[in-house]
C-alpha cells in the first residue's frame, strides 16, 4: 500500500492505522514531521510625518496600519508584537536629539482580527501610552488557536523639549517585531 503525502500549508503531526504486523516481522517505530511552513510577519508604515511645533509642544500622529499575519501552525501558539525607538535626531549643523523617552506611543483597540484566540492591545486607549525609553508591548494574542492576524492604527505622541532644541527637522525610527 502506498501513501502520498501532500505538502501543506500549516504544519500537522501526521497519525495513521496501520494493521498490525504480523508476529515474525521487526518493527521499528517510524515518525514523521512535516516542517512548520507558514510565517509570523509583521507590516507597518514606512514613514510618519508628526509636522512641527514649538519648544515645549506636543506633536501626534496615527501612524497608519500595523499589522500581524500568523500563517504557523495551528498549534503554533501566541506571539507579541514590540515597538522600540531610536532618539530623534537633527542632522543638519548644530547636531541636536530629541530623547526617545520623549516619544510616546498607544497602540488602541484593534481594527480587525481574524482567527480564534485572545487580542489584547498593548494601550488600548490614550490615558495608556507608554514612552518609548524602552521596547513595550503593542499587541499580543494568546491561546492556541491557528492562523490569524490582527491590525491596529497606533497613535504616536512626541513632547518636544523646551529646551536644547533647535529648529529644523528631526528624524527618528519607530520599530515594530513580532515574536
Amino acid at each position: 500500500m502506498h501513501r502520498r503525502i501532500n505538502p501543506l500549508a500549516t504544519a500537522i503531526v501526521l497519525a495513521a492505522a496501520l494493521p498490525a504486523p504480523s508476529a515474525s516481522a521487526n518493527v521499528a517505530p517510524a515518525t514523521y514531521v512535516l516542517a512548520r511552513a507558514g510565517q509570523l510577519t509583521i507590516t507597518a508604515p514606512v514613514a510618519v510625518s508628526l509636522g512641527s511645533g514649538p519648544p515645549g509642544s506636543q506633536r501626534s500622529a496615527q501612524m497608519g496600519t500595523v499589522t500581524v499575519t500568523d500563517d504557523r501552525s495551528p498549534s503554533s501558539g501566541a506571539w507579541t508584537a514590540t515597538v522600540s525607538s531610536t532618539n530623534y535626531t537633527r542632522t543638519a549643523a548644530p547636531v541636536v536629539t530629541i530623547g526617545r523617552a520623549n516619544m510616546s506611543y498607544w497602540s488602541g483597540p484593534a481594527s480587525t482580527t481574524q482567527g480564534g484566540g485572545t487580542f489584547i492591545p498593548g494601550q488600548p486607549t490614550a490615558a495608556s501610552r507608554v514612552t518609548l525609553a524602552a521596547p513595550r508591548t503593542a499587541f499580543s494574542h494568546t491561546a492556541v488557536a491557528g492562523i490569524n492576524n490582527a491590525s491596529w492604527n497606533p497613535t504616536l505622541v512626541l513632547s518636544i523639549p523646551f529646551s536644547g532644541v533647535t529648529a529644523g527637522t528631526y528624524t527618528g525610527v519607530v520599530t515594530h517585531s513580532v515574536a
